[in-house]
């Protein structure tokens, strides 16, 4: 009788460059999300205190990549969650119904 423990081989880590990719993409644009919120600031203060339309406008504009840049940031979240094995995807649709079959439950068919 063979003494030790009965788990198999364990797979030895590897170096994947995907996951590497979207964590720095998603550095990335988590970076520009702060450094344009910080512009969308300065621009509407400066448009407040001076006066100015066009400071408005960047401000608006300034806001509106923050939120492309967050939306991306928490796509690229996803991504790597499920690069990683933390959540999953469902690739397998829902069973179609059958048309013949009554609606409703047991209190239906009574």
């Amino acid at each position: 009788m063979t003494g030790g423990k009965r788990a198999g081989d364990r797979a030895k880590a590897r170096f994947r460059i995907d996951v590497l990719l979207i964590a720095l993409g998603g550095t990335l644009s988590i970076v520009a999300w702060g450094y344009l919120v910080i512009a969308a600031i300065d621009f509407g203060a400066t448009g407040r205190h001076d006066g100015k339309a066009g400071a408005w406008a960047l401000a608006g504009v300034a806001s509106l990549g923050a939120t492309l840049c967050l939306f991306l940031t928490f796509m690229l979240a996803i991504r790597l969650s499920r690069a990683l094995g933390l959540s999953s995807h469902h690739h397998e649709p829902r069973p179609k119904r059958d048309p013949g079959a009554p609606k409703g439950g047991k209190r239906a068919a009574r």
